[in-house]
């Protein structure tokens, strides 16, 4: 007797429920739809890829596979000319409410600036019935999810910029009541500043960039750390990224098997080009 076990991602429709500005630089989009009943986040960081529609288009052009296959249908969707093909990119889940609305309701959170990308001028236009296509996680024990505090951590040490933001804030929530935790939040304007809500014992200082804020490794370097047995996770900009794990593995003498770091996106490249040229040597 065979047991079917279903796969860790598929692709869902969605449409855009509602959108909120959060910010001098970052919008969120409420996406709903029937799909969401088979969706389930794991939470903190969860990543995800979101399909967006080129300007003239109802929605993204992502030939998915009858039977869902997700490798399939992205060989299929690689394969169109890069002007139908729709754009994709990757974001993290800020919450998802499986009791809101008729299907539940997932929130994504975008940094965004006059000089954005295809995403960034998306989220800016948004409205209620655009149609998106999101590969998300069907479980909600998924690759997908990064940060893995260790049964042993007595400490958190966390540093993102805007646009990890929203998965940090997410982490945050997570976290047992009591833990001590070390949180540096890097943001464009103090207008930016969201106040995260946590039950753990945390130490929140925010970088504002235009109020003449140092640099992550600066910040972090001035701290003395909590905590014997630390935890570390720190995403964002790669060259930021790779700064800060080098000092935290090579100046603090952390194990490097206790820094999980990602590089959601490197200054003058493109989302595109970064996919095709991953920089994980950090």
């Amino acid at each position: 007797m065979s047991t079917a076990v279903a796969a860790p991602f598929r692709f869902f429709p969605l449409q855009v429920v509602r959108t909120r500005r959060l910010g001098p630089s970052l919008v969120r989009v409420t996406f709903g739809g029937e799909a969401l009943k088979d969706f389930a986040s794991g939470g903190r960081d969860q990543s995800l890829s979101l399909f967006l529609p080129h300007p003239g288009q109802d929605e993204p052009v992502v030939p998915v596979a009858e039977d869902g296959d997700m490798y399939a249908t992205l060989g299929a969707w690689r394969a169109l000319p890069d002007d139908v093909r729709a754009v994709m990119r990757s974001y993290s889940v800020r919450e998802q409410r499986p009791d809101a609305g008729e299907h539940g309701e997932v929130d994504i959170d975008f940094a965004v600036h006059e000089d954005g990308g295809p995403a960034c001028r998306w989220a800016q236009k948004a409205s209620c019935g655009d149609r998106v296509t999101v590969l998300g996680p069907a479980v909600a024990d998924n690759t997908a999810v990064r940060f893995r505090l260790p049964e042993d951590a007595d400490s958190v040490l966390i540093w993102a910029d805007e646009t990890a933001l929203p998965a940090a804030s997410a982490i945050l929530e997570s976290l047992p009541a009591g833990l001590r935790a070390q949180v540096w939040l890097e943001v464009p304007h103090a207008g930016d500043r969201l106040e995260p809500v946590t039950a753990a014992d945390a130490t929140l200082t925010w970088l504002v960039r235009d109020a003449g804020a140092p640099s992550a490794v600066e910040a972090v370097r001035a701290a003395e750390f909590t905590g014997s047995t630390p935890y570390a996770w720190i995403a964002g900009e790669s060259g930021s990224v790779k700064a800060l794990r080098r000092h935290l593995v090579n100046e603090r003498e952390l194990d490097r098997r206790r820094v999980t770091f990602v590089g959601y996106w490197r200054k003058g490249v493109s989302e595109d080009a970064l996919r095709e040229a991953p920089d994980d040597d950090a």
